[in-house]
């Protein structure tokens, strides 16, 4: 969850492959960081016993457990992601908290491989902002809704909001390592202006469309901690990483530190503003 940063064409699909363990070390910590946007967008669905929730892009799954649990008895969560690796980090995480009524299916955004009018609801919590057309993603999740379904969904809102995304970024940037990243490419801030997701889900054929800024907060123990996690979190960013010499990755380090300085506490500890945009509609 970090904005890209490296330069190279590679297969954005390969870079979460190998960045699954990175996020399983980490699940607790994300899980901790989206709650407020989770719960924002389950309680959207208004969900019975007995329904059918898809959670797409799941990542390790946690949104789509709490709808897990509001479904029971006789519901099912498809609990899906376009990496075999990061469904396994939802399958473990599943089996740690004991969440039984779901199953793992490999599926793609824009080609969401389920009957039409198969499933009551649709999740999806950071994933769209990465699809290589999110027009056809909408598109294919109502398809696959019943009529009457609910879509909820969550994106980063604008870079300025998230210093937490931007920061690393923004340090290899400044010292050279990368080019600045194309506001026109999948990323994270794709899709942070409210009137185009608005215009997109209504355009798909979604009514009665809400979207509305969730706050967050990041904390990290200190500048060290902040750049650990985002090597585990940021797979582009670990790229960078593995090329840099000792010297060049000290200066890093520091630019990472002076850059999160208006963040830091006294103490050194560090408290990033977040800011997600969640959105709900009906099919």
């Amino acid at each position: 969850m970090v904005e890209g940063s490296d330069e190279e064409q590679v297969d954005p699909l390969e870079r979460w492959e190998r960045g699954a363990a990175g996020w399983s070390r980490r699940a607790d910590a994300i899980q901790e960081f989206g709650m407020r946007v989770s719960v924002w967008m389950v309680e959207q669905l208004d969900l019975q016993p007995g329904q059918q929730v898809l959670e797409l892009a799941a990542g390790p799954g946690d949104t789509g457990f709490l709808a897990a649990e509001l479904v029971r008895p006789g519901g099912t969560l498809i609990s899906s992601d376009g990496a075999d690796a990061m469904l396994g980090v939802a399958l473990g995480r599943a089996r740690d908290l004991g969440v039984t009524n779901v199953e793992f299916k490999r599926l793609q955004l824009e080609w969401i491989d389920l009957p039409t009018a198969s499933v009551d609801a649709v999740l999806c919590r950071w994933g769209l902002m990465f699809a290589l057309d999110p027009a056809a993603a909408l598109q294919d999740a109502r398809r696959v809704l019943r009529p009457g379904g609910r879509i909820a969904l969550a994106v980063w809102d604008v870079p300025e909001r998230n210093p937490w995304a931007t920061i690393p970024t923004r340090a290899l940037v400044e010292l050279g390592h990368v080019e600045p990243p194309d506001p026109n490419a999948p990323g994270m801030f794709t899709l942070a202006d409210q009137a185009r997701l608005q215009e997109l889900l209504e355009s798909a054929g979604f009514v009665e469309v809400v979207v509305e800024p969730v706050e967050l907060s990041r904390s990290e123990t200190s500048a060290a901690s902040f750049l650990e996690e985002t090597l585990d979190m940021s797979q582009p960013f670990a790229d960078v990483r593995e090329r840099l010499s000792a010297e060049q990755w000290k200066a890093v380090e520091l630019k990472v530190a002076s850059l999160s300085e208006p963040f830091t506490a006294p103490d050194g500890t560090l408290r990033f503003p977040a800011t997600s945009l969640a959105a709900a509609a009906s099919a």
